[in-house]
């Protein structure tokens, strides 16, 4: 049996009816509220961006796209944090944040039955304190401009994502939506689907998942999990996948370089053997 193979079998994941009925009625008014706050500070900041003459198509062009990069990293960095650390029992954040991500891998096609709300409304609600930020900044400079342009596109694409995560796991999505994820404009289904493998650590980027590969190949996440587990003493994953399996994958990050790391040391390895003998000089 392989390693992976008997990582796989020491998953315990719970029960998805008692993780889908947490959805209560206060946590979707919540999500309501959220949408609308969201919109009406978007739209304002769009207006006070229009009124502004410093801004111009290049810069609202480079502002969008990264922000669609920076939107790809905060959704990996948030759903890794919902992930591994937390439990569905703690007060307000179990409930309302924690237990999507628990429910999403028990039961990953339960989020194509959840409506525009509940798709969204979690992403609307992490977005609003830097949507304040972004319509509070002075539009007074081309500096400022781009900094707001780049915050609001940010949180744009941040509110997005889990709707292209949604059609990620619908099997019959739109025609458009379904060309967008063949050319990997937003997140292609094959590509998140090495996220769905037991254990479910690693491609947490769920935007469009450009940054996965890399963050993958400098073993980014390990290594802060390794920092927080030294630091607090927390088990990541524990209440995801059980102890046993939280235990065994921080046994394996501890003995698995990142492939850079061990790209590195191979190369360094390969280039000494090489390395012709220095002559020494003959003793006088």
């Amino acid at each position: 049996m392989t390693k992976d193979k008997a990582l796989t079998n020491k998953v315990r994941l719970q029960d998805a009816q008692a993780l889908a009925e947490g959805y209560s009625p206060a946590i979707r008014a919540m999500e309501i509220s959220a949408i609308v706050g969201f919109i009406g500070l978007e739209a304002f900041l769009a207006y006070r961006l229009s009124g502004s003459p410093h801004h111009g198509p290049w810069m609202l062009l480079s502002a969008v796209l990264l922000g669609y990069m920076a939107a790809d990293f905060v959704s990996g960095f948030v759903h890794w944090m919902g992930d591994t650390w937390g439990s569905t029992d703690m007060p307000v954040l179990g409930k309302a944040f924690i237990r999507p991500f628990r429910e999403h891998h028990v039961d990953e096609k339960a989020i194509t039955r959840h409506d525009f709300v509940e798709t969204n409304g979690n992403n609307c609600l992490v977005s609003l304190p830097v949507a304040a930020i972004a319509v509070a900044l002075p539009m007074t400079s081309p500096g400022w401009v781009f900094m707001a342009s780049f915050l609001g596109a940010m949180i744009f694409w941040v509110m997005a994502t889990n709707q292209f995560h949604k059609w990620s796991h619908t099997d019959a999505p739109p025609a458009i939506i379904g060309f967008m994820q063949r050319v990997h404009l937003i997140l292609p289904p094959a590509h998140h689907r090495i996220h769905h493998t037991a254990p479910f650590n690693k491609y947490y980027c769920i935007t469009v998942g450009w940054l996965n590969r890399p963050l993958q190949m400098v073993h980014f996440f390990p290594t802060l999990e390794r920092i927080i587990t030294r630091v607090t003493g927390l088990l990541p994953r524990q209440d995801d996948i059980g102890a046993e399996a939280a235990q065994a994958i921080v046994e394996a990050n501890v003995t698995t370089d990142a492939p850079v790391v061990q790209a590195a040391r191979e190369l360094l390895k390969a280039t000494t053997e090489e390395a012709p003998p220095v002559p020494t000089r003959p003793s006088t």
